[in-house]
């Protein structure tokens, strides 16, 4: 039993290093990226929501 514990403790270990260790590339891009899809659906939303109104006001025009 204590040999499992030590290994599981070693595991742990070395995992913890890694995390801390590990630099983070690539984070900055994809946080841009998300932020590039938001405003594409955002702004295709509010298109959508544009052409709904004038379309509805101009069939009352004619």
């Amino acid at each position: 039993m204590h040999h499992l514990a030590a290994a599981l403790h070693t595991l742990g270990i070395r995992l913890r290093d890694k995390a801390v260790t590990r630099p983070e590339r690539g984070s900055v891009t994809i946080e841009q990226v998300l932020w590039a899809v938001a405003v594409i659906a955002i702004v295709g939303i509010v298109v959508l929501a544009v052409t709904n109104y004038v379309t509805s006001e101009a069939a009352k025009i004619t």
